[in-house]
């Protein structure tokens, strides 16, 4: 055996032995689940928006149309997602010298229940998924010239959040 040969073959080997150390698993729905619904989120924060529940809402089923093979329907769906918007915050973060507050940071949380209506257990049929992340801007910036732009990363993010909890194994 050659030169070139045995490194080739090392590079297969050690390719094959990082491939069996570390597997990605993506989404995993359960084959027998081909449905889903998206109750209208509920607003319980009372700094939020009128329009971010109603707008996370078809953010979330937006996702799940594009991102899986689940079909929305309102009438016995397989899997339910009803949730609320909890936490709608400003606040000031890095006092620089002299009580100048250098940035702010946008904070927004969900409670949401996922319920799996396949699920003959009833101690299983229901997970509580509670997400929050934030966003920053710079504290010479008004809340309401940055909002949309902020409001619309943190959805994202907390959409995302959302989906891996209720259809990943990590």
């Amino acid at each position: 055996m050659g030169m070139k040969n045995w490194k080739a073959y090392c590079l297969l080997g050690v390719v094959l032995l990082m491939q069996s150390c570390y597997s990605f698993r993506g989404i995993s729905i359960d084959p027998a689940i081909t449905t889903f619904y998206v109750a209208p989120f509920e607003n319980r924060s009372p700094n939020a928006t009128p329009t971010l529940a109603p707008d996370f809402t078809e953010l979330l089923k937006d996702k799940i149309r594009n991102e899986s093979r689940l079909v929305f329907t309102d009438t016995d769906p397989d899997v339910e997602f009803v949730g609320a918007i909890t936490t709608f915050n400003v606040t000031s973060e890095a006092p620089q010298p002299g009580e100048q507050v250098s940035f702010n940071r946008l904070t927004i949380g969900v409670s949401v229940d996922y319920i799996n209506n396949r699920e003959s257990d009833e101690k299983k049929r229901t997970t509580k998924i509670n997400k929050s992340f934030y966003s920053e801007f710079p504290s010479d910036q008004n809340l309401f010239d940055v909002q949309d732009e902020l409001i619309r990363t943190i959805s994202t993010q907390l959409v995302e959040d959302v989906f891996t909890a209720a259809f990943t194994n990590w």
